[in-house]
């Protein structure tokens, strides 16, 4: 039998993190940094970190907070945001983060997907999605 995982997902607005519904409604719930210390004491299996405003206004991740998570990290690390180039990637990958999270750059240019997989490793690349239910609805999905 498999084993349940447990992983949490951090939104980071205006460097800060928050809670939100349904893509926006953000209230402040606390510094990143010791989010990761007390998941760090819980021993959760991964932690994943977003950017949610790096994409939205179009630049690059924040580099300097990453290093910090990642000092910090106990456990794997997926960061997401911002992420919009083989080099944005591989230099999260130098700071310490396991797995890199694309999104609106991989709709934008879906090669970018491969290249990234290609410098960094395939177990290393993970596509995000925000979709809205009522997108799905007319929707076909072919795999």
């Amino acid at each position: 039998m498999l084993r349940s995982r447990i992983i949490p997902s951090l939104l980071i607005h205006k460097n800060g993190l928050v809670k939100s519904r349904k893509f926006g409604d953000y209230k402040y719930v606390g510094d990143p940094i010791n989010a990761v210390r007390i998941f760090n004491e819980k021993q959760v299996d991964e932690l994943m970190v977003f950017d949610i405003d790096a994409s939205a206004q179009k630049r690059p991740p924040d580099f300097s907070l990453v290093r910090k998570i990642a000092r910090e990290c106990a456990m794997p690390l997926t960061y997401g945001g911002g992420v919009a180039s083989v080099d944005d990637a591989s230099r999260l990958i130098d700071l310490g983060v396991e797995k890199v999270a694309a999104s609106a750059a991989v709709i934008d240019s879906p090669m970018l997907l491969s290249a990234m997989a290609d410098r960094i490793g395939q177990q290393s690349v993970v596509v995000v999605l925000d979709i809205k239910k009522h997108y799905l609805e007319n929707m076909q999905f072919t795999l």
